[in-house]
């Protein structure tokens, strides 16, 4: 066998020798046992192989000899057996049995008090080599050490104190082992829950059985009970009962972890023993007297006390994982203890132990982690974790405000209420420097007198505790100032330390985690501030719940930690505690910001920021922030934390003194060391952390705005900030210590803002919402005063833009926006940088090398170009100065490359208002200048509508007409522009339509620009038409001018490039739509007179009121529309709508024609005459030997020359000029396919007429200003008839002549006005017509020629022409009459005042009549004009001028008259013979009659001065009537009404009658008496009465007539002749009386004679009876003196002789 087992047996050989040599003498039972074992080793070691087995089988004889030497008590004896039994124990050749045995025997020599320490030796030998001995032989082995600790020795108690751990240990591990060993075998049998059998242990295998078995008894030891197991036990002490708790506990969790049943006892054992033990600690008050408790209260005890916490810290820190399940309660009821022992009335000593045993909680955050699920995540759970932060907090407070040494009078809470409102009023007096003023070296916290030294208690994050080690001390020690405040410092700063690392470990890992999951879904990565936002669905669960307890921790603890931080910080004055108080500030600052806790964050950053800043400055953000921290005081257990406010005085060196900045500055405000050193923080903290400052921005950037100000840090260029002298108030004092300082905070500043480029997009945009939001508030400082205004924030804007350009975009709009309304601040200042800052941002952004470059990133350019034309709403010149010199650069500098940019551009330009002052408009207008000489071929051609747009708008501006007038012309450049680069513009717009159009169809929408659905070149030509035409309105007439011949021209030069639907689009939108504006301004324009304009200009008068100004324009207007469809007809005519058009033209022309304004209604008339393509007619006497030329320019080819550059040509068979050249003086033009359509002539028709009957209508009422149209218009209206008359005679109606009719009378019936009237009138002598009435004349001439060669339908037409020349022809001797207007006779009328002159009428109406005599010469016999008794109304016309005579106006009228009666009754009579039997004469006869009647005995009186030459001249046209009578009516008597031939008769009868006048003279009697007419009436009368011609009895009728009229003239004639005689007596009888009787006797003797030729029967009785009745007459006669007289009576009275009869019989032959 091997060596060691050789050893083994020669060893136990050898000791049982030597004890049989020992115990040869005095005790031979032992002796031969010693020998019988060395045989019995021996055959052991022979018989078998494996003898360790074998021996151990057979130990417990082998072992008897040793234990029988054991029994001596004799002590060399026993040491031997001792060393022998080790021996076999250490090689574990021991049984069960022999074990036992053993143990009895070390029982005994322990109660004889024999070789304790070898005894102790040998038990623990016994235990540690294997596990034979167990549970009551092991049991009893632990008896045993347990006694031998309370020896008298004191070496044996150490060691058996140091055996009693070892074996505590041994039992452990074995239960260890046992575990390790049959992990893998069975499973865990299910958990017994509530289990309280506590001997309960069938389930434990045996280690596990003894080990609990002995912590039970640990546990009834300490709590002073009896143990079940260990009997025998004599005494113990509490204190080492609760170490070896403790050591157990903290050396073996995982047995108390995985068996239930010793979790249980830790339930039910451990945890109500610790509470019971605490007891005295809990109820003790330091200073509370006795009276107050009936029973005496214990004192707490130190040891047993510092015992107790170090189980609960091992408790605490082991089993955490079991505090959720079962320890819950206890463990929230120890550190609820943990906290009270801090209480301010507990002894010092406790305080100082409890704030270690913190300590050691928090240097383990995984700990407070599991408190903060445990307790504070619960719902109805004591928020332990929060809790113990703010114990800490209040313990640190209670450490400034109850000093130790009495020092003050004041109790904790009045102080406390002093501390958290009533900062101002400082408790000590500032005088009293703590610890002799600024001699301090020691680093210490002070806070109101407290002075507090800081020690180094341990190292930053172990908890190396002093007094929980002092197991040795039985008293209470005495704590060194200062101990208790710096160990409590340092678990913040600890506590701090552990949670930020650990919970930004963590955090560091998820977000790892979402990152790659998120970069494999290619979502962009979230800033922490928005991973809370993100769906649970992104991430895992685990990471939802691990947020929640890190909300959780951080919620819990940071107001604990803020308020004793801010304490700590105000009460420092060493600058390495500041540092790490900063520093803690800061990470629990960065840290709230990565949870995005924005509160806690904000608190923290509050804190850092108000450090910063001088005590009780007043900066609403931070107080703000403040005041809803401390108005929350937060509660632990009944007693408050509250915010304690910085104390008023500091210890600090003061560094700098400022300004505040602040509306009304007061006093000055001081910087200490400590300011700027927390200053420092506050810059790392943005600069590190910025990504997770949100909000809190407005806190940081507020702070460090303030600390620049009061620095005297002012911007500079690019915004970087310099030191700058204050400009108002004292300067700024900076000691030299800041002074080197300031170049580097400086630069820290600007570093913080370059650093923005690293921040995400989120982070980036709190940063600018916070620049923002502190700009507005400077903003609002600087209201209402011209003080110097903060700029930091507007600087650090440029700034930050300036770093991230390359993600300008996302932070454009926040930054520009804001830009903005700085631009409007009226604080000159302000609003300086505010343009600087933008414009400056606007070219960097341009010029930077973005990715992709603008040209290809249209949007972005757009994006940065969008500020400046934003600039545009604001009214500020000094910044649209900027604003355009901006712009100015750009072009320079980028011109050529600005592509979608332009439009923008243009806009900016385009903004200035008239308003704006002329220096503004005028470098707006440069701007334009140059881009329209010098980008128009680079600019996109869609922004060339843009630039027309511009451009036009500077022709509206009205402060600089000059730069209208430029406009305009920049207008006719860009046209020309457009004309030349025709086909590359409109390829381009052609091809950016299409892609417009797709995109809208894609989109679903209509595209939707002006002009469509015109081709887009086209409505860039449409533009600038509608552009001019807003110009053709201007208030200016000079622009209105030049805009219209502008315009009128590029139609004309270029029109020709139009699409030609496009021209559709022409005259409605442009044409038309700039005519009904132009009428509308004419008809509304002022009448009032336009003094001479400004200065030396003078105003003509045809231009002196704003009406006669648009007058011109309207004029002008008219006259070029009329142009263009006069030229392009051939392009309007195919157009859908040419016929809308055309009416459209006309009624513009009709209104223009009406407006009262004669230079308009000329001008008017000259449009309509152009667009029907009349030529003004020529009078006769200036007509030109060739045909006249057309007024027009005409392109006399209009295909040819455009048609190759334009692919649009039409074919022209002639020029239009070429046809109207043919048109000469009255032939009517010869045009094919002008104007075909009959509508069109219709429609002119029509308007024509409206024109006319309007124009012509007289007024109802008459005044002053009655307006009145001139002769001219007149002239020009009439003479388009005749022209139009051409085109629609086909269906000229009589309607239409009525119409006609009715404006040729009103026409002629105007009168003219008396300033006018020697310009037209021929003077009153000439018989000439004016050309108005020449033009009345020859329209009707053009009709009456139609109707001559028309149908037979027309012929109708003939009687209104007679009716209308009649009228005229009245006018003769009744001037028509205008309306109610008096008009005066042109002789009296006093020229220059505004009176109507009539016209000389008479020429006219002679004329009329010589054309009525004409015409019915030609027309006598035609049906209608027989049928409407034309003839009668010819003579009841004439009949007027003929029955006036002397009266009428002009002499030569009523002779022409009668020349004319007697031209158309030679026609006219025979017609009406030949119709008598029809009727249609028979009302002609009267009126005939009495024309006579009236004619030959007119009632006027020839005037005096009239000689007889004349006299007899006008006898003798009567005598020509009554021979015309003689000839031409009685010769066909039979054919004419009997009354008729009855009223001739008598008339001749009258006639030949004389009338005598008492007037005459005798001279002239013969002459006045018209003795030759009164002859031809009688001889008249005569032949008829020769009635042998009789044929007919209408004859024999006419005859009878005829006789008795001259029977009944003779008698009358003879009757006044006998009175005449008697009465003259002697005298002898007036000549042609004498005469006259004479004539009547012949004619009664050839009477006689003829009558009794004639047959009796054609002579009636009544005849006879008549001429016999004339007998008596003849025979009174016979006296009359005269020879002459009585010869002729002779011969009259001779044949009565066959008148003498014998009388007749009554009845004869039958007859009566």
């Amino acid at each position: 066998s091997c060596w060691p087992v050789k050893k083994l047996l020669e060893n136990m050989q050898g000791d049982l020798r030597g004890l049989s040599l020992e115990c040869r003498k005095k005790f031979p039972p032992v002796k031969e046992a010693a020998e019988s074992g060395i045989i019995k080793v021996k055959t052991i070691a022979a018989r078998n192989t494996d003898i360790l087995a074998a021996l151990k089988e057979n130990s417990s004889e082998v072992v008897q000899p040793f234990l029988m030497g054991c029994g001596t008590k004799e002590p060399k004896i026993t040491q031997l057996c001792l060393a022998a039994i080790q021996r076999l124990m250490s090689h574990e050749v021991v049984s069960e049995a022999a074990a036992g045995n053993i143990i009895n025997m070390l029982w005994q020599l322990m109660e004889n008090s024999l070789e304790e320490l070898k005894l102790l030796q040998t038990v623990l030998v016994l235990l540690t080599t294997n596990t034979v001995v167990h549970d009551e032989a092991l049991s009893k082995a632990i008896v045993l050490c347990f006694r031998l600790h309370f020896t008298k020795d004191n070496i044996t108690n150490n060691t058996a104190a140091a055996t009693v751990r070892q074996v505590v240990t041994v039992v452990f591990e074995r239960v260890v082992a046992e575990d390790e060993r049959y992990k893998d075998i069975i499973d865990q049998p299910a958990a017994v829950q509530g289990n309280s059998n506590r001997r309960s242990v069938s389930t434990l295998k045996p280690c596990a059985k003894d080990a609990y078995m002995l912590f039970q008894d640990l546990c009834q030891l300490v709590n002073a009970d009896a143990p079940y197991w260990l009997v025998g036990m004599t005494e113990m002490t509490r204190t080492f009962g609760l170490e070896l708790l403790e050591s157990v506990l903290n050396d073996f969790p995982r047995v108390f972890l995985q068996h239930q049943e010793f979790s249980f006892l830790l339930k039910e054992r451990v945890c109500p023993l610790v509470i019971k033990l605490f007891s005295p600690n809990i109820k003790f008050r330091q200073g509370s007297t006795t009276s107050s408790s009936p029973a005496p209260v214990e004192k707490p005890y130190f040891p047993i006390c510092m015992r107790l916490l170090r189980v609960v810290s091992v408790l605490i820190k082991q089993f955490y994982s079991l505090l959720v399940r079962i320890l819950n309660t206890e463990c929230e009821i120890f550190l609820s203890l943990l906290v009270k022992f801090l209480d301010a009335d507990k002894p010092q000593w406790l305080r100082a132990v409890a704030v270690e045993s913190i300590h050691r909680l928090c240097v383990q955050p995984q700990l407070l982690r599991s408190f903060c699920q445990s307790y504070d995540m619960k719902q109805h759970s004591t928020k332990v974790f929060r809790d113990i932060v703010n114990a800490l907090g209040s313990f640190i407070q209670s450490l400034f405000l109850v000093p130790s040494t009495g020092n003050t009078s004041a109790t904790p809470n009045q102080t406390g209420s002093n501390a958290s409102g009533n900062t101002g009023s400082a408790q000590t007096n500032p005088g009293v420097l703590g610890m002799g003023g600024g001699a301090t070296v020691l680093p210490a916290f002070e806070y109101r007198g407290t002075w507090i030294p800081i020690l180094n208690v341990t190292v930053q994050g172990s908890a190396k505790a002093t007094y929980l080690e002092m197991l040795d001390k039985v008293e209470p020690p005495t704590i060194p100032e200062g101990y208790a405040m710096s160990v409590a410092f340092h678990c913040l700063l600890d506590l701090v330390r552990g949670i930020t690392t650990m919970i930004e470990g963590e955090l560091g890992e998820a977000e790892t985690i979402i990152q790659t999951t998120t970069e494999a879904t290619s979502l962009p990565t979230q800033s922490s501030e928005q991973q809370d936002l993100q769906s649970v669905s992104d991430q895992s669960e685990k990471e939802l719940v691990s947020r929640a307890v890190w909300e959780e921790m951080v919620n819990a603890c940071w107001c604990g930690l803020l308020a004793a931080l801010s304490l700590l910080l105000d009460a420092s004055t060493d600058e390495a505690a500041t540092e790490n108080i900063l520093k803690a500030e800061l990470t629990m600052a960065a840290l709230c910001g990565r949870l995005g806790l924005v509160t806690s964050r904000d608190a923290f950053i509050t804190a850092i920021c108000k450090g910063s800043l001088p005590p009780h400055y007043a900066l609403t953000v931070l107080n703000s922030t403040t005041a809803a921290l401390s108005s929350k005081s937060y509660s632990i257990q009944g007693q408050n934390v509250q915010m304690i406010s910085p104390s008023s005085e500091s210890h600090q060196q003061v560094v700098a003194v400022g300004q505040p900045l602040a509306l009304q500055p007061q006093g000055t405000v001081m910087l200490t060391s400590k300011n700027i050193q927390c200053m420092r923080t506050l810059l790392n903290l943005a600069h590190f952390h910025g990504a997770v400052l949100g909000t809190s921005w407005q806190l940081v950037l507020a702070t460090l705005q303030h600390l620049v100000w009061i620095l005297g840090l002012k911007p500079s260029v690019g915004g970087a900030l310099k030191p700058g002298r204050a400009v108002e108030g004292p300067s700024t004092v900076l000691t030299t210590a800041v002074m080197t300082d300031l170049p580097s905070i400086s630069s820290m500043i600007s570093k913080l803002f370059e650093n923005s480029q690293y921040l995400d997009d989120v982070s980036l945009h709190h940063l600018i919402n916070a620049l923002c939001s502190l700009s507005l508030e400077a903003m609002d400082m600087a209201y209402g005063n011209n003080k110097e205004p903060s700029l930091f924030a507007v600087a650090k804007l440029l700034e930050t833009g300036l770093v991230n350009m390359r993600r300008i975009e996302i932070l454009w709009r926040p930054l520009t926006g804001h830009l903005l309304e700085v631009c409007q601040h009226p604080n000159s200042r302000m609003r300086e940088w505010g343009a600087e800052a933008l414009t400056s941002l606007i070219k960097a952004g341009l010029t930077f090398g973005h990715d992709p470059p603008l040209s290809q990133n249209q949007r972005l350019q757009l994006l940065l170009l969008n500020p400046l034309k934003e600039l545009s709403n604001i009214s500020h010149p000094d910044i649209r100065i900027k604003q355009l010199e901006c712009v100015l650069q750009i072009l320079q500098s980028q011109g050529d490359s600005l592509g979608p940019g332009w439009p923008l551009v243009l806009g900016v330009m385009g903004a200035i208002q008239s308003d704006q002052g002329e220096s503004l408009i005028r470098t707006a207008f440069q701007c334009l200048q140059l881009v329209v000489t010098d980008f128009l071929p680079t600019m996109p051609c869609t922004c060339l509508q843009i630039v027309v747009e511009v451009a036009g708008s500077f022709g509206l501006h009205n402060q600089e007409l000059n730069i209208s007038l430029t406009s305009i012309g920049l207008l006719w450049n860009i046209s020309d522009y457009f004309f030349q680069r025709g086909e590359i513009i409109e390829k381009e717009l052609n091809k950016e339509e299409a892609l417009l159009q797709k995109q809208a169809e894609e989109k679903g929408v209509i595209l939707n620009r002006p002009f469509h659905p015109a081709s887009p070149f086209d409505c860039l030509w449409l533009c600038l038409y509608a552009k001019l035409g807003e110009l053709c309105v201007d208030p200016r007439p000079a622009v209105r001018k030049s805009a219209g011949q502008t315009l009128f021209s590029t139609i004309g030069a270029h029109g020709t490039l139009l699409q030609h639907s496009t021209w559709h689009t022409v005259i409605w939108k442009v044409l038309f739509h700039l005519l009904d504006r132009v009428r509308e301004s004419s008809t509304t324009a002022d009448k009032e007179k336009i003094e001479s304009g400004g200065g030396n200009i003078l105003i003509h008068h045809s231009r002196d009121t704003a009406e006669k100004q648009w007058a011109e324009t309207w004029v002008l207007t008219l006259a070029g529309v009329a142009r263009i469809f006069n030229t392009r007809r051939y392009l309007l005519q195919p157009l859908g709508d040419f016929s809308q058009a055309w009416d459209v033209l006309l009624d513009h022309i009709q209104s223009a024609a009406l407006s009262k304004n004669n230079e308009v209604s000329l001008a008017a008339l000259k449009s309509f005459q152009e667009i029907l393509q009349i030529v003004s007619p020529v009078r006769d006497s200036e007509k030109p030997e060739t045909p006249p030329a057309i007024n027009v320019s005409v392109p006399l080819v209009v295909g040819t020359t455009t048609a190759t550059n334009l692919g649009r040509s039409f074919m022209r068979t002639d020029s239009i000029g070429e046809r109207i050249g043919r048109y000469n003086g009255s032939e009517p033009p010869v045009i094919t396919d002008e104007i075909e359509d009959l509508n069109l002539w219709w429609a002119a028709w029509n308007s024509w007429y409206r024109i006319g009957s309007e124009s012509t209508r007289p007024p109802i009422t008459c005044d002053k200003l009655t307006f009145i149209p001139s002769q001219p218009f007149l002239t020009a209206l009439i003479q388009i008839f005749p022209a139009l008359y051409q085109h629609i005679k086909i269906g000229f109606s009589m309607d239409d002549l009525q119409k006609l009719g009715v404006i040729l009378h009103g026409a002629v019936s105007v009168p003219i006005s008396s300033d006018a009237s020697p310009f037209i009138l021929p003077s009153y002598t000439e018989a000439v017509l004016t050309s108005l009435q020449e033009a009345v004349l020859t329209a009707l001439d053009v009709l009456q020629k139609a109707i001559c060669v028309g149908s037979e339908g027309m012929q109708i037409m003939y009687p209104a022409i007679f009716d209308q020349l009649l009228a005229f022809v009245e006018f003769s001797c009744k001037p028509p009459q205008y309306g109610q207007l008096e008009t005066k006779h042109i002789a009296n009328a006093k020229y220059n005042q505004a009176e109507w002159v009539a016209l000389n009428y008479v020429p006219f109406a002679e004329r009329s009549l010589e054309v009525v005599v004409d015409l019915y010469q030609k027309t006598a016999c035609h049906k209608a004009v027989v049928t409407e008794k034309v003839l009668q109304n010819i003579i009841k016309t004439l009949r007027i001028p003929l029955s006036l005579k002397y009266s009428c106006p002009s002499e030569s009228t009523w002779k022409l008259a009668v020349s004319s009666l007697l031209k158309v009754l030679s026609i006219g009579l025979p017609v009406a013979r030949q119709h008598a039997s029809s009727g249609k004469f028979d009302s002609m006869w009267p009126e005939l009659a009495n024309t006579f009647e009236d004619f030959l005995f007119t009632k006027s009186t020839p005037p005096d001065n009239l000689s007889i030459q004349e006299f007899q001249k006008n006898e003798s046209i009567d005598v020509e009537v009554v021979q015309l009578i003689s000839t031409e009516i009685l010769p066909y008597a039979n054919f004419i009404p009997k009354e008729f031939v009855g009223q001739i008769m008598t008339m001749l009868n009258k006639g030949s009658i004389h009338s005598q006048s008492s007037s005459f003279t005798e001279a002239e009697i013969d002459i006045r008496m018209r003795e030759e007419f009164s002859k031809v009436c009688f001889e008249t009368l005569l032949q008829f009465s020769f009635s042998n011609k009789v044929t007919t009895p209408q004859e024999g009728y006419i005859s009878r007539m005829a006789l008795s009229v001259l029977l009944k003239r003779s008698q009358d004639v003879l009757h006044r002749y006998i009175e005449d005689e008697r009465l003259s007596g002697k005298c002898p009888l007036p000549r042609q009386q004498v005469t006259e009787i004479i004539f009547v006797l012949k004619a009664v003797s050839t009477l006689i004679d003829s009558l009794k030729k004639t047959q009796p029967e054609n002579v009636d009785s009544n005849t006879w009876a008549q001429v016999i009745a004339l007998y008596p007459t003849l025979v009174e006669c016979i006296t009359c003196s005269s020879s002459e007289v009585c010869s002729a009576l002779k011969e009259a009275l001779v044949p009565f002789k066959d008148f003498m009869h014998p009388p007749a019989s009554k009845v004869q032959n039958g007859e009566s």
